[in-house]
């Protein structure tokens, strides 16, 4: 039996926070002399119903369990990207509600495709609390709560192995709110620093602060309609940018025992290593057309090429360059670096590269395998024997994500959509990535799909933001029933 009090009384309390954090939305409104009542009424609408739900079930204590972990993580989501979207619907700078909802989805799950034809012509408050939402859903706001659910009495382990991404058990303290609370430390701190460089480097404090927590997110949601391709006259931001972006698609477990001074947990990660030698060989694989079919010198070009490699491995979505322009090969490297994803335990979407790291060092193994049948030759990740339960879910998981994007793409496609602009529209809604190919590049927005193609999009945003066995799982019938 799901206890559905239990339920009620941690949305109420996750409402409540999303009230919270719309209140320095509004105090920028208030700050650059904008119309602020659209955030507050949302804020206060959230806050109401929070506090209503919560003491409603406060005196619920029932321990939460596996199955009432996914629910509560779905459902906080949904009703996250619901109260998200008021203050867009209430200022009525957004009127339609699947633009709205399309927009918020994508920020909550830091994909950073957008509907807005004119970023900078939208009110500033509404622009922050729209970064805002990406930064919320970075680390994932289940990870925040359940730092501080103990102080209401609520049980935090399952809602956190629900949410986090990623098949990793790294953890930096025994108990699961301890390890919540230093990696929500290391985010902030991250942020804080990313917010002071990027103004240093000549951005405004206000775009600074916004550019630094849809950065850390991995989310690209810029203040700018050419987003940071704006800032091409500025190296040091740009060099920022790719610095934090890459960090945040570092799994923070590494970064925070970096920060402490375990350097051996980091040169040990298998997953680690693949990630930033990836990066570094695509980097100079994209760099030698863009330097030679552009009248770039060389560190620009170098510079454009690393940037659009983080930024499309990460699943961050910045732009700084238009990679359609240097010939189908060079779309077809970037359309395919939408499938990677950066590291488990970090902020980046995507399929992640200890999933790609177990599959293919299995493959390679499974020949040797096939050569010897009798020996026994285990799979070692991170100085670590994978277990074939392991194994066998990351199989699974790529298949899924496979046949969701099959599906996916045949769905949009039967809408009317082009064949490369379907393909591109669910991998990077899939991967919470952003840009992709076709109509929805890296200088497109998604403004022309019909209603129905956003709400399908919204929900593979969902989807891949929360690794498709969180949703998935709610449409089993065993999930609903009591044994």
């Amino acid at each position: 039996m799901i206890h559905l009090k239990a339920i009620g009384k941690i949305m109420g309390a996750l409402l409540f926070l999303i009230g919270v954090l719309m209140l320095p939305a509004a105090s920028i409104s208030w700050i650059y002399r904008e119309d602020s009542s659209p955030i507050m009424i949302s804020a206060a609408i959230s806050l109401f119903i929070g506090m209503a739900l919560f003491f409603s079930f406060s005196k619920q204590d029932e321990f939460v369990r596996k199955r009432e972990g996914y629910l509560i993580v779905a459902l906080s989501w949904i009703f996250m990207t619901g109260f998200g979207m008021l203050p867009f619907i209430l200022s009525k700078e957004i009127t339609s509600v699947s633009d709205a909802l399309f927009e918020t989805m994508s920020g909550l799950t830091t994909t950073g495709a957008s509907i807005l034809t004119d970023i900078e012509a939208m009110p500033k408050g509404l622009l922050f609390w729209r970064s805002m939402t990406q930064w919320i859903g970075g680390l994932g706001i289940i990870v925040l709560t359940v730092a501080i659910f103990p102080l209401l009495g609520i049980g935090g382990i399952e809602l956190f192995v629900a949410e986090s991404p990623g098949p990793t058990s790294d953890k930096v303290h025994p108990r699961i709110s301890e390890t919540a609370k230093r990696l929500w430390y290391v985010y902030v701190g991250l942020t804080a620093t990313a917010a002071i460089l990027f103004w240093v480097g000549g951005m405004t404090l206000y775009d600074a602060v916004n550019h630094a927590l849809t950065t850390l997110a991995t989310g690209g949601f810029s203040t700018k309609n050419a987003s940071m391709a704006y800032y091409d006259a500025y190296p040091f931001i740009q060099y920022t940018a790719v610095v934090f972006m890459f960090l945040a698609g570092t799994n923070f477990t590494l970064i925070y025992f970096g920060l402490v001074g375990k350097f051996s947990r980091i040169l040990k990660s298998d997953e680690f290593k693949s990630y930033a030698l990836a990066v570094v060989m695509l980097s100079f694989i994209l760099f030698v057309p863009i330097y030679a079919q552009s009248d770039y010198g060389w560190e620009f070009s170098l510079r454009k090429a690393m940037f659009q490699v983080v930024s499309l491995i990460t699943t961050t979505g910045f732009v700084s360059d238009d990679y359609t322009q240097y010939g189908q090969g060079v779309a077809f490297i970037c359309f395919m670096l939408l499938f990677l994803g950066a590291s488990a335990g970090s902020t980046a979407g995507g399929i992640k590269f200890v999933r790609h790291a177990t599959f293919l060092k299995n493959t390679w193994l499974e020949f040797k395998r096939i050569v010897h049948p009798r020996a026994v030759v285990p799979l070692i990740i991170n100085g670590e024997r994978v277990t074939g339960r392991i194994i066998n879910n990351i199989m699974n998981f790529l298949l899924i994500y496979l046949i969701t994007f099959v599906v996916g793409s045949l769905v949009i496609s039967l809408m009317g959509y082009d064949f490369a602009t379907s393909l591109g529209a669910v991998a990077t809604c899939l991967g919470n990535v952003g840009p992709a190919i076709g109509d929805v590049g890296p200088v497109d927005n998604f403004a022309f799909f019909s209603p129905q193609a956003k709400v399908m999009l919204s929900f593979l945003m969902l989807l891949g933001r929360l690794e498709l066995f969180t949703i998935l799982i709610l449409f089993t019938p065993f999930f609903w029933r009591a044994n």
